[in-house]
């Protein structure tokens, strides 16, 4: 199990954000694991929005862009199965020392990881499209 540990930390990119002695054990995780996995992984991500948002009818591409940042809430939020399998894309990135950190209080963290997610997808809107064209 340690092999996988050191792979998959070795694999990301260090801590995002700033790391200051008085912050939160929630926003350490956050900055430390939770964002590098985010960007390592937002090719695949991007992918799977655009994939999602082709099987569901197309209409994302359609839509304004104030509609489209709506659309990406909408879905993200409400979509039990789509959620799931995206924070099981975070999750399964975890190294056993960040999972029990993780299991601890993962109500909060797959908020964080749900709305860090959304505003990736808003701050690449012209990427979704582009690529699904």
């Amino acid at each position: 199990m340690k092999d996988r540990d050191r792979i998959i930390k070795e694999i990301r990119i260090d801590k995002i954000g700033t790391i200051t002695e008085g912050i939160s054990t929630e926003e350490f995780f956050q900055n430390n694991t939770l964002r590098p996995i985010l960007k390592f992984q937002n090719d695949l991500l991007i992918e799977l929005f655009i994939n999602y948002a082709s099987k569901n009818k197309n209409v994302f591409f359609e839509l304004s862009q104030d509609k489209k940042c709506t659309y990406i809430d909408k879905v993200t939020i409400s979509d039990t199965a789509f959620r799931n399998q995206l924070l099981g894309i975070v999750v399964g990135l975890f190294s056993t020392e960040e999972y029990l950190e993780y299991i601890k209080n993962s109500s909060n963290f797959n908020k964080r990881i749900i709305n860090m997610l959304i505003e990736r997808w808003k701050s690449q809107l012209q990427l979704l499209v582009k690529k699904a064209n």
